[in-house]
């Protein structure tokens, strides 16, 4: 067996063609959708995601607001930063690139953020939201994975999905995700036990602990369904994944490379957010003419 690629490329591509679609009907009621995103410091990684994220929103007929800060920026000037794009009309989604300095709150900057311009999915209105199954703003790589099954028509009803990392963006997230989709799902991370006992029973296995080339093929078992969130570098300097590809491809059903699988997904998931942010405010808006 060798596993079919989940290619990240042609489902983002599909999703950005509908969210381009969805452009230029706002902008023709007059309004443009807008992202701004918030950069503190120089880590090369988060200015490779943000030239990325700007490169896609100028591309899709968005508007694209870089506020770019030194990493000695105080967490009061932030948080004002914040609350001027909450109050900009102009503005439908606002995105702070994480990882923060260590001076600044994390919690706090994402509660500063307006819940109806939250489209990265973070904050705790929208995480709730999630979890009881009503409408939010889903983050946008948990969301991204469940396009990407659906792309290839993978069904998580009635499937063992086991998740390798508990992190408030991915981990967390997807499992709640999947679980609403009828998959029975089991967390795993770090202090686990026996990690391989519980991998080697995944029928959909998605690895998101940020080591390069963690998982191999002894930990799936045979047509396993993998999806990999990791972007590291291995030792001669390449992006890898967490999953050692090479030799998990052999065993698996489908699998997701690195780079090219989940990331673009992620990027494009971003943008139909704030797509969506964009048009909830304009039902808004028209809602209160009318009344």
């Amino acid at each position: 067996m060798t596993a079919k690629l989940i290619d990240g490329k042609a489902v983002s591509q599909k999703i950005k063609d509908q969210v381009q679609m969805r452009v230029e009907k706002l902008k023709h009621q007059g309004v443009v959708p807008g992202l701004a995103v918030v950069l503190i410091g120089d880590n090369s990684a988060s200015h490779t995601y943000v030239k990325n994220k700007q490169k896609t929103c100028e591309a899709l007929g968005m508007r694209s607001d870089l506020l770019q800060y030194p990493d000695d920026l105080t967490q009061a000037e932030l948080l004002a930063t914040i609350d001027g794009l909450n109050n900009d009309p102009n503005i439908h989604g606002i995105l702070v690139q994480l990882p923060l300095p260590q001076h600044i709150d994390e919690f706090s900057v994402i509660m500063a953020i307006d819940p109806q311009k939250d489209v990265d999915g973070f904050h705790p209105v929208s995480v709730g939201n999630m979890m009881i199954g009503n409408e939010a703003f889903l983050p946008c790589t948990p969301n991204g994975i469940i396009k990407m099954l659906d792309h290839y028509a993978i069904e998580p009803a009635g499937q063992h999905v086991v998740v390798i990392g508990r992190s408030n963006i991915v981990g967390k997230p997807v499992g709640q995700m999947l679980l609403q989709r009828n998959a029975t799902v089991t967390y795993t991370h770090s202090k686990t036990k026996d990690l391989v006992y519980y991998t080697k029973q995944a029928d959909i296995l998605v690895v998101a602990i940020g080591v390069a080339k963690f998982l191999d093929s002894r930990h799936i078992k045979p047509g396993a369904v993998v999806i990999d969130v990791g972007m590291n570098r291995d030792e001669n300097g390449k992006l890898c994944g967490d999953v050692d590809y090479e030799d998990v491809f052999e065993k698996a059903s489908y699998i997701t490379p690195v780079p090219g699988g989940v990331g673009p997904v992620t990027i494009a998931m971003l943008m139909e957010n704030t797509v969506q942010s964009a048009e909830n405010s304009l039902a808004k808006d028209k809602s209160g003419r009318t009344m």
